[in-house]
């Protein structure tokens, strides 16, 4: 057998092994690259496997729920990922140079983490992942923020308590409360209640709709035009239309689904009213993201038997005889290798996995073409490290009249048992106030210029200042530049260029775009989707869309299979009950070709 060493990043050995007459034979085919093949064989029979080998292509939340899922129920499993780490884009990284002194490098992250009570699949995967001391393995790492706060530009910010179990409710000294009654004030007296009350009577159309309403009348529908945002004040625009979607959910109120924003405010509703939620509707991590969740992931994943193997980017599938035959991969030395295992599941986000969907692999599924009209944007994070403790408020902040839709949290005090000065960075790093920016492509309040348009250090400050106009502008000077250490943009975007790139952009859901998601399962036996843009109950980008495709994926996996393993379980969203009745009768009014009963215009 021959050996073939490459180097990771972090100075760890990836090893594969190839048999020598194989290796001449695909060197010949592939025009010099070798064949890796896949743990226990290759070929359909999975040589001694019981045609029980997988490849998992991709290795972000929905690879490696696939992995998990699969190793469980004894399949052998290798991930692949392009990048040099696992995770995806809910992995946190070091920032280069950064340590001294026997620190750690300070964490970045592509934006922060955010895991609600609405989802459960993603928390029930957390649970069977073991942590030491944690009775409920990393789903202990979940902590629940005290409040949140929308950020208003020129007024007081409002502030909503939450009941979180991480840090007391704020005191109420008497310029607090003098404060939070003159949010209050200024937002009924902003919001007339005419419009109040015709935007509850919106959300109560949706909800009593029925589902072919809403996956056909409602999916063709801007959330615009559902709320009637036109007709109505600048603050019932900004506060219940714009600021929930482009903050939230990443897509414009003009063009984005009805159905996926009105799905996402009922889960939530639902979740803050304790019906069939996981926990409170806020939560995130105690730690840095591959500390308290990705790490023990992998550690987990190895002893289940899962390899892995980093920097190997997907070029291409190979069917033949209706099935994939082999995945051809670019490792990381640059060579071609092609991979064989009895099943594939392609794990990617929808702009790289239709890239490797070649013409033969669209002739075996044309649904697979649909894809090409997915469409991504993006979501990115930057972080803030201070010299200071800023805690702002305990939990997430909207900034809802930021130029840059941004939204933040200061992370420190989430972080029990770290102190960033102590263990990150060079000593002086406090706090770290961790950012998304989802507006892109309009002008910011410093150079005039779009994001995509400046230059990362010109990011930088435009939102450092937008964070400021919202939070130092009513008396109080909540972030000082004088404790301003330094910054992290994600290194996926690429700026200052004739054109501005992002490798890891976001789904978004336009009007009509729910038909041309994917099944987990294809035309292709032994061909699975996995990733956020898969059709799922939640239809929303997130970690558990992400998570519950790949358990759909495994699911469809196992019935080509023939296994007799316990499947995979799929929890949905709450539906209320009580709310059936209605849902039924609107499903008989909308066969009469009638409007919902609720629907006044």
């Amino acid at each position: 057998m021959i050996t073939v060493e490459h180097k990771g990043s972090k100075g760890s050995t990836r090893r594969v092994f190839i048999g020598g007459a194989t290796a001449a034979a695909a060197a010949t085919a592939l025009g010099g690259t070798a064949r890796a093949a896949s743990p226990g064989g290759s070929g359909r029979g999975g040589r001694g496997a019981g045609g029980r080998t997988v490849a998992v292509l991709g290795g972000g939340v929905a690879g490696l729920t696939a992995a998990h899922e699969l190793a469980e129920r004894g399949f052998r499993v290798t991930v692949y990922e392009r990048k040099d780490a696992l995770g995806g884009k809910a992995r946190s990284m070091d920032v280069p140079g950064s340590a001294r002194g026997g620190r750690r490098p300070l964490p970045g992250e592509h934006g922060f983490r955010f895991i609600p009570g609405i989802y459960h699949n993603l928390p029930d995967t957390l649970r069977r992942i073991p942590f030491p001391g944690n009775r409920n393995g990393c789903h202990d790492n979940l902590v629940a923020p005290g409040e949140m706060m929308i950020a208003r530009t020129g007024r007081e910010d409002i502030r909503f308590p939450f009941g979180g179990t991480v840090t007391p409710p704020p005191v109420l000294t008497p310029d607090e409360l003098r404060r939070a009654l003159t949010a209050l004030l200024e937002t009924l007296a902003g919001l007339p209640a005419h419009e109040i009350a015709y935007f509850a009577g919106r959300l109560l159309v949706w909800f009593t709709s029925c589902e072919r309403r809403r996956h056909t009348e409602w999916e063709r529908t801007p959330w615009w035009e559902f709320t009637r945002a036109a007709r109505m004040s600048a603050n019932y625009r900004q506060l219940l239309c714009i600021g929930l979607t482009r903050n939230i959910v990443a897509t414009k109120a003009e063009v984005a689904s009805t159905k996926t924003v009105a799905t996402c405010a009922e889960a939530f509703l639902f979740n803050l009213l304790g019906r069939g939620a996981d926990g409170p509707p806020d939560r995130l991590l105690n730690a840095p993201t591959n500390e308290a969740w990705i790490d023990p992931w992998v550690t987990h994943l190895r002893s289940l038997g899962v390899e892995f193997r980093t920097g190997w980017e997907v070029r291409d599938l190979r069917p033949d005889g209706g099935r994939i035959a082999e995945a051809v991969l670019q490792d990381p030395g640059g060579a071609r290798r092609a991979v064989t295992a009895d099943h594939f599941v392609s794990a990617m986000p929808v702009e790289h996995a239709r890239t490797t969907w070649n013409a033969r692999v669209r002739a075996a599924d044309p649904r697979l073409a649909r894809c090409d009209a997915l469409r991504t944007d993006w979501m990115t994070g930057i972080q803030f490290y201070l010299t200071e403790p800023t805690p702002v408020i305990h939990g997430h902040v909207n900034h809802i009249d930021s130029a840059w839709s941004i939204t933040s949290i200061a992370q420190a005090q989430f972080w029990p048992g770290r102190d960033l000065r102590r263990d990150y960075g060079d000593g002086t790093v406090a706090d770290c106030l961790s950012c998304d920016v989802s507006e892109w492509d309009k002008p910011g309040i410093l150079y005039g210029k779009t994001a995509k348009q400046c230059t990362r250090e010109e990011v930088a400050r435009e939102v450092w200042a937008q964070l400021k106009a919202g939070l130092n502008d009513t008396g109080r000077t909540v972030l000082k530049d004088s404790t301003l250490h330094s910054w992290f943009l994600d290194p996926a975007v690429r700026l200052g260029g004739p054109e501005a790139t992002n490798d890891e952009q976001l789904l978004i859901h336009p009007v009509g775009t729910w038909a041309n998601r994917p099944q987990a399962r294809t035309a292709i036996p032994n061909l699975y989707l996995a990733g956020d843009y898969v059709a799922t109950d939640i239809d929303l980008a997130t970690m558990e869309g992400a998570n519950a495709s790949a358990r759909a994926a495994v699911n469809a996996l196992l019935d080509e299979a023939g296994s007799a393993a316990e499947r995979c379980t799929i929890t949905p969203l709450y539906r209320a009950p009580e709310l059936e009745v209605f849902k039924r009768q609107d499903e008989v009014r909308l066969g009469l070709g009638l409007r919902n009963a609720f629907d006044l215009g």
